[in-house]
């Protein structure tokens, strides 16, 4: 977990050898490229920023699993896994958003699935299918069901998800993230409400994506 870490401890073993490169670099007076690891090192920890966020008390409000902007928010029919109606919300995150993610709800984690899979641009509709990905499903009681799904992008290649089947997790709390541009898409049970708009800017553990009836 990465919880209380200003640095998401996935991106050490991508910052400390830059960080030892630069430092060589600079010792044997070799400025240039000192400088470009330098400024490479100090981008690399800014993206594995992992900020604290409150999540808001409200029961009934789904929060966003993910900094970035909304370019999906429609009912479907989520037969994968769900195999019912859905309100699906789908968050992109770019390169320079917070990639750390979070619970949407509280629950009891019922099944995580992953598939390996391609590397289309996370943008695009068919990225829901076809990208590499990790399925999430709670049960957060009375019968009902919250499925996020942590996709890979164009050039991210690796999804982390701390949670297993049969935790209980809460919400706001950080569960994961996906390396270097990606999305996470949500699936809401049928006639939740809808409190994003395709274009709006999120930000995880603290913008309400929608609150359940």
């Amino acid at each position: 977990m990465n919880e209380n870490t200003p640095i998401a401890i996935e991106g050490l073993p991508f910052a400390i050898p830059l960080l030892v490169l630069s430092i060589l670099l600079w010792y044997f007076g070799v400025r240039y490229p000192a400088c470009f690891f330098t400024l490479l090192t100090i981008f690399v920890l800014w993206f594995f920023r992992n900020p604290e966020r409150v999540a808001p008390q409200d029961l009934s409000a789904v929060i966003s699993p993910a900094d970035g902007k909304i370019i999906v928010a429609e009912e479907v029919n989520e037969d994968r896994y769900l195999k019912e109606k859905a309100l699906k919300i789908s968050v992109f995150m770019n390169v320079f958003n917070v990639h750390v993610n979070r619970v949407p709800y509280s629950g009891k984690v019922q099944d995580v699935i992953y598939n390996k899979g391609k590397f289309i641009s996370a943008n695009m509709d068919k990225a829901s299918m076809d990208n590499e990905q990790n399925a999430v499903i709670l049960d957060i009681g009375s019968g009902k069901k919250i499925m996020f799904v942590q996709i890979a992008g164009l050039i991210a290649r690796r999804i982390v998800c701390y949670l297993k089947p049969g935790d209980t997790v809460e919400k706001g709390k950080r569960m994961g993230l996906i390396r270097f541009g990606s999305r996470v898409d949500v699936y809401l049970p049928a006639g939740s409400t809808l409190n994003v708009r395709i274009g709006d800017k999120v930000v995880a553990g603290e913008t309400v994506m929608g609150y359940l009836k």
